[in-house]
């Protein structure tokens, strides 16, 4: 969980949009102390509501200047509403939209179906072990799977970002996508939940090399090697030669954060990681994950 913006006329017309929102959408907000949720540098407000008829919701709210509220990120969640409905019902469903602009800044509320289990991690990144059962992991393989053979023109991962982002942070040129596939694309651990498994936050979603879902918790996981290792176990084309790409690219996202000051516990393991990344691309061949 993040904090409110910085600027509280920020902060007062995030709430004030959010209340507007619930109010044509014809919900009521759940206004419990440490109910809400702020999103990264306060750009986006969640919190808990009821529809008119009592049933459980959430009502997120996005705000952008109103000439960027376009785009892969602002119809995400409508978008994987009408391409991928519940997704087995591992995906809450979207209940409604409002779009409203005031003053240069655009606002879009999602009002979903509200997902009562909590998440696995309060961070993307895991900072505790986890002992998921092995359903919760067949059932999360077999939802990436659906997910994969979904057609989309989405687009979650631009080759031009990977032909910049890998030489500069992997040290090696891109690898070749040997296959792109639909991707959630932020699969971390405050987007899933256990007993039963639900992913959150479709905002990214599209193609993306093969293997990239798997990448990135695998990435959110360096610091429990546990879990890392469950994730490898459960994901097989991670380390082999049709998701050396997927890897290369989350790595180099990592690491780029990392160069911004955020994720500083993963620096030492992500670093490890594209060591091996550099050695795979050299040999092409698989290799044993890295030690940290």
């Amino acid at each position: 969980m993040y904090s409110p913006p910085p600027d509280p006329t920020v902060e007062t017309a995030m709430r004030a949009h959010h209340e507007r929102a619930a109010h044509a959408l014809g919900a009521e907000l759940d206004r419990e102390p440490g109910a809400e949720f702020w999103g990264w540098a306060g750009r986006t407000l969640g919190a808990p509501a009821r529809t008119a008829t009592g049933r459980p919701a959430w009502l997120r709210l996005a705000a952008a200047p109103a000439d960027k509220a376009t785009g892969k990120l602002w119809d995400g969640a409508a978008t994987a509403e009408l391409a991928l409905g519940d997704l087995g019902g591992r995906r809450p469903a979207l209940l409604g939209l409002h779009d409203t602009t005031e003053e240069g800044t655009a606002y879009r509320a999602e009002l979903s179906v509200r997902i009562d289990a909590p998440v696995l991690s309060a961070t993307p990144d895991l900072r505790q072990d986890l002992d998921l059962p092995d359903t919760w992991w067949s059932d999360l393989t077999h939802t990436l799977d659906m997910l994969a053979d979904t057609p989309t023109d989405r687009l979650a991962v631009r080759t031009q970002y990977m032909e910049r982002a890998i030489p500069r942070f992997i040290g090696i040129p891109a690898p070749a996508a040997l296959r792109w596939t639909t991707a959630h694309a932020d699969l971390h651990w405050a987007n899933l939940t256990a007993a039963p498994l639900h992913i959150l936050d479709w905002e990214g979603w599209g193609n993306a090399p093969a293997g990239f879902d798997a990448a990135m918790l695998y990435a959110y996981s360096l610091s429990r090697p546990a879990v890392a290792a469950r994730v490898r176990t459960a994901s097989p084309i991670l380390g082999g030669r049709d998701a050396l790409a997927a890897e290369a690219t989350v790595c180099a996202m990592l690491l780029q954060t990392v160069d911004r000051g955020d994720n500083p516990d993963l620096a030492g393991p992500l670093r490890a990681w594209a060591a091996e990344l550099r050695s795979r691309a050299s040999d092409r061949s698989p290799v044993e994950p890295p030690s940290w």
